[in-house]
């Protein structure tokens, strides 16, 4: 279940041995004073430190990126830059390696073939994608790309941060960038607007936030969007959870339960939530509402909403809460909120209560009994005056389930805790815990030792399971042994 991972063997350098006389008798010795002991001779005098080779490979790149700016510019002269966005990369792509042989002869410049590739390569990055940070959205097994300015680019790979070697020349570079993923959207960013939000082509999440808020420049944060839809069983396959959950979470969605994915960022919520998905049938209407447009369900009949910031007036701003309320007069079956954070929790609240059974959204929180108080923290945000009590009696007749969602330290993801909402008890929200992942150790790889289990509770919602045909086994929910 758990995949390890070998450390990298690193070999100790071997120990230089003491000169043997046979291997000085050739060497000439040096004068030695009449005083000096006859034991040992005085160790050699070091001679003066010569200068470290110059880095041939930062010389390398510091040509080539003179270049690749020298060559833009030029390359900006000599193509229809209104024909770009609709040329065909290929034939694009042939027109960049015609200029710049072109222009390399004519500045008298000679480079080698891998050069003259990496060169043309980065200008077609330039002209037609997103500069250095093509390579990372194109390179499937990177998630994340963070940018702390023009020489700071780290990654997330296998849930795990490291540094790239890619960078941007100046900021000056890594600001075109941005502006150009900008302005594609409609959006600008300036002093006076110093952060923005988009979606790029390929659905990847993109936050920029510039100086002067950005102090030691710009930064950059792209969530890419996963192409590959992950059915139940892949994450199965991949730990995420069991078959044993998933045969529960298969007749929670089933007979509509509201669903709550619970988790931090980068927990694997919307992954989550696009698996949990796939539980509603091809019959039923379902209306998604995001900030920016991921949820990849599988369903036939499926109606996606996305808000939309207002533009540089202020102006034409539509938020959540407009596309909920809009939802609820489109005659849908489930609604599915992609993230949960303001005032739109009222009207989510309100479609789980009122006959829309089945709906689910995800919220930012630590565990199931912190995921009711935030909710109980955004009613109150949103300025409606209702007692406490009063709100959590609307919280738990609305919500049915948590599902909670972590990234765990060695960078895998688990689906850690299924905890069920049963009602109230004088001012306070029940809850019952039905699975739970248990750490019981770390490997010498730092991968961590676990298991899920069950905690022996049945189901509150067990009757309603068998009404809706789903009897489970008993057996699914007893404790694993130790």
């Amino acid at each position: 279940m758990f995949s390890r991972y070998k450390k990298p063997q690193i070999e100790g350098a071997k120990p230089i041995g003491a000169t043997s006389a046979d291997d000085t008798e050739n060497l000439a010795k040096p004068t030695v004073p009449a005083k000096a002991p006859a034991a040992a001779d005085p160790a050699p005098k070091p001679k003066a430190a010569t200068p470290a080779p110059p880095d041939k490979d930062l010389k390398r790149r510091e040509r080539i990126e003179e270049l690749k700016t020298e060559m833009h510019h030029r390359l900006l002269d000599n193509l229809n830059l209104a024909a770009i966005e609709k040329a065909d990369p290929t034939a694009l792509r042939g027109e960049i390696v015609s200029i710049t042989s072109e222009e390399l002869s004519d500045m008298g410049v000679v480079l080698g073939r891998e050069d003259r590739d990496t060169l043309n390569s980065e200008l077609f990055d330039e002209v037609m994608g997103l500069g250095p940070l093509e390579p990372l959205l194109k390179d499937e097994s990177v998630n994340d790309i963070l940018v702390n300015g023009p020489h700071s680019i780290f990654i997330e790979r296998e849930g795990k941060l490291q540094k790239s070697e890619i960078r941007f020349k100046d900021e000056k570079h890594l600001m075109r960038i941005i502006d150009k993923i900008v302005s594609a959207v409609g959006r600008r960013v300036d002093e006076s607007n110093p952060y923005v939000d988009a979606r790029l082509k390929d659905g990847s999440r993109f936050n920029a936030m510039v100086p002067p808020v950005a102090v030691d420049g710009s930064l950059v944060s792209i969530r890419k969007f996963k192409k590959e839809k992950l059915a139940v069983d892949d994450l199965v396959n991949f730990g995420a959870f069991t078959e044993e959950m998933a045969t529960y979470l298969q007749a929670a969605v089933a007979c509509r339960l509201n669903v709550i994915v619970s988790g931090g960022t980068g927990s694997g919520k919307t992954t989550t939530l696009n698996a949990l998905s796939s539980f509603i049938g091809n019959t039923e209407r379902v209306l998604t509402i995001e900030d920016t447009a991921e949820l990849q369900l599988q369903q036939a009949h499926v109606g996606r909403m996305e808000s939309r910031p207002p533009n540089v007036e202020g102006k034409g701003a539509v938020t959540q809460r407009d596309c909920l309320r809009n939802a609820l007069r489109m005659r849908p079956d489930r609604i599915i909120v992609g993230e949960t954070r303001g005032e739109e929790v009222i009207d989510m609240l309100q479609a789980m209560n009122t006959g829309h059974d089945g709906s689910m959204t995800t919220i930012h929180a630590n565990n199931a009994r912190d995921g009711i108080s935030r909710l109980e923290n955004m009613v109150a945000m949103a300025g409606i005056e209702m007692p406490l009590k009063a709100v959590r009696a609307q919280i738990s007749s609305a919500v049915n389930l948590i599902v909670q969602a972590s990234r765990l330290q060695d960078g895998s993801r688990r689906m850690v805790s299924i905890t069920e909402v049963t009602g109230m008890e004088g001012e306070v929200i029940t809850l019952q815990e039905i699975f739970r992942y248990e750490r019981l150790g770390l490997q010498e790889d730092g991968k961590i030792i676990g298991r899920f289990t069950g905690t022996g509770i049945r189901s509150h919602y067990s009757d309603r399971f068998k009404a809706w045909g789903y009897d489970l086994p008993a057996s699914i929910y007893e404790p694993q042994g130790n």
